[in-house]
């Protein structure tokens, strides 16, 4: 936010958050696919390890997760950086509104002392 507070000053703050609003919009599709990817993989793997593990339902169920420990690492790490971009998109939303409202009070505040008045 600007050191000084006039109308000018706040809209180019405004005009920055929407950019980056905008660009979030393609780390959050880039993060969420990633994720998704991710899981497909571990999927895959898990199907793959517990469909070749020898005994029975119990001991192929714990056989197949540890032979995917790494898929599921890389899902969570995956699913963490998306979850991330969707932090980061909600906080600039709600910078976007705080700053509309320092907007609204500033140029109520203009608008009482008559700058800009003839």
């Amino acid at each position: 936010m600007p050191e000084a507070y006039n109308p000018v000053a706040v809209e180019n703050h405004i005009h920055e958050i929407a950019n980056r609003i905008a660009k979030g919009v393609l780390v959050r599709s880039d993060t969420y696919e990633k994720y998704q990817l991710a899981a497909l993989a571990h999927d895959e793997a898990y199907a793959y390890a517990f469909d070749h593990a020898e005994g029975n339902q119990y001991s192929k169920k714990y056989s197949a997760t540890l032979e995917t420990v790494e898929q599921k690492r890389a899902m969570v790490v995956a699913e963490v950086a998306w979850k991330r971009a969707e932090f980061l998109a909600k906080a600039l939303e709600l910078e976007l509104g705080a700053t509309q409202s320092i907007s609204k009070s500033v140029l109520a505040t203009y608008g009482a002392a008559g700058v800009g008045e003839r």
